[in-house]
């Protein structure tokens, strides 16, 4: 990324090759042939030139830490996972992605048996899950709560399971200060120059150190956060809707949330919140309709969505933040473990773009793949790793889906290279349209910021 002035020569904008200059943060002029002046030239050869992409949905702090971690999908059995645990450095050991459906039932006794000796916390591929040995929990028995988010044995000890802990279980851990110049030029390498970080209930810690992130270079300097916390926030940054995590298994009341949405809307922020079952959708949609929605509210994931509720969705003008690329990844469990009027209404794209709700797609990492381009080809062929078809009449074209990743918000106007637009652009290796018939991040192949 550079503030200086840059000539990007032989480039497709609209179908036309020209030449596209960006000074001071902007685009400032487009034509053919422009002369070169004091600017840095960057030779298109024809590859398109386009805004850079919007990830709507990720987490950044656990994109660090998943770097960092071990990764339990390289694990062929729990036998082999020990052996992944016991290679991997440092007093605590982190591993990321578990699957169950691949692996088996795991808790504490099962934990102790492949890595008894160091602290060792597992996160199930969901990001719902932690899964602690018996190290680990003595050392963060400090802060297990005596919900229901803290599973236990028949004697009522706890057996190493907790869910949607990592606000309470960030008390007790090491803090670890986390490589977010790598997550940048991974970032940059897929044409992404903006982000929505949608981590709920984020600290002034975190914060400043996304902000400090940003302000560097070393992250995307378009950052918006949905976990912001309310009140001025540090150069670098900027809030977006409220990130609302509504716990599947213990869903608020309808007058709890009712008063938490309208407790937001009067401090004038939208919401965004989590629904990944039917009954969480249906209860946000009913509150907001007792509320009054707010401009920019949106459901997060949207990953079952009857088509009942199109109308209510419509009237209400809220967006819907998916991530098709999870029929992929988890397309085969979901066909084996997924109710037959659920598997109707998941993850719908297409019929809600036709009933005139507004649709983005987005990442979800480190849970989901954060590549884009991989993105949109799910988007498009809703197909499973083991090549099973889900939902095909709800596919996107690669376009549509592209549309909603040049959004800075969902729903929103779609960025396009023009005088007087932001200047973080990203440019392809070839033009447009061989991009959109085989999305590839190989095909990227720089942006400028």
């Amino acid at each position: 990324m550079t503030d200086g002035a840059i000539l990007f020569q032989d480039v497709e904008v609209d179908g036309v090759r020209v030449d596209v200059r960006v000074d001071a943060g902007a685009i400032t002029e487009i034509g053919a042939e422009l002369s070169v002046g004091a600017a840095e030239v960057v030779e298109g050869r024809g590859g398109a030139l386009l805004p850079g992409l919007h990830d709507h949905h990720l987490h950044l702090m656990a994109i660090a830490a998943a770097y960092a971690s071990v990764n339990c999908g390289l694990a062929a059995d729990l036998s082999s996972l020990g052996g992944l645990l016991a290679a991997a450095p440092g007093i605590w050991v982190r591993a990321i992605g578990y699957d169950e459906a691949a692996l088996g039932y795991l808790d504490r006794t099962a934990l102790d048996a492949i890595a008894p000796d160091r602290p060792v916390r597992v996160q199930h591929r969901s990001g719902a899950l932690w899964i602690l040995n018996s190290e680990a929990l003595r050392e963060v028995e400090h802060v297990l709560d005596a919900t229901d988010d803290v599973e236990r044995d028949d004697a009522g000890r706890p057996n190493g399971r907790l869910w949607r802990y990592d606000d309470r279980l960030r008390l007790a851990l090491p803090v670890i200060e986390p490589d977010l110049a790598a997550v940048g030029t991974r970032l940059a390498a897929l044409g992404i120059t903006r982000v929505t970080d949608a981590t709920p209930n984020l600290d002034l810690g975190t914060v400043a150190v996304l902000a400090r992130a940003a302000t560097t270079g070393a992250l995307p300097r378009n950052l918006r956060l949905l976990g912001a916390p309310e009140g001025e926030l540090p150069t670098g940054v900027v809030a977006g809707p409220r990130k609302l995590l509504l716990r599947d298994h213990n869903l608020p009341s309808y007058d709890e949330l009712c008063d938490l949405i309208s407790a937001t809307h009067d401090l004038g922020r939208a919401v965004a919140v989590h629904c990944v079952t039917r009954e969480s959708l249906l209860l946000t949609l009913a509150a907001l309709e007792r509320v009054s929605p707010l401009a920019g509210d949106r459901i997060e994931h949207g990953s079952v969505v009857p088509r009942d509720v199109y109308p209510h969705l419509a009237r209400l003008g809220v967006a819907v933040v998916t991530q098709p690329d999870f029929l992929r990844t988890r397309g085969d469990d979901y066909l084996r473990e997924v109710t037959a009027d659920d598997l109707a209404c998941l993850y719908p794209y297409a019929s809600l773009l036709d009933a005139g709700i507004p649709v983005c797609a987005s990442s979800d990492a480190p849970f989901g793949e954060l590549d884009p381009w991989t993105v949109i080809r799910s988007a498009r062929d809703r197909r499973s790793v083991g090549g099973a078809a889900l939902g095909p009449s709800e596919s996107v074209g690669a376009r549509a889906v592209l549309d909603g990743y040049l959004t800075d918000v969902p729903g929103g106007p779609r960025r396009a290279i023009q005088v007087g637009m932001p200047g973080d652009v990203a440019l392809l290796t070839v033009p447009l349209a061989t991009m959109l018939a085989e999305p590839s991040s190989d095909l990227v192949r720089a942006v400028r910021g």
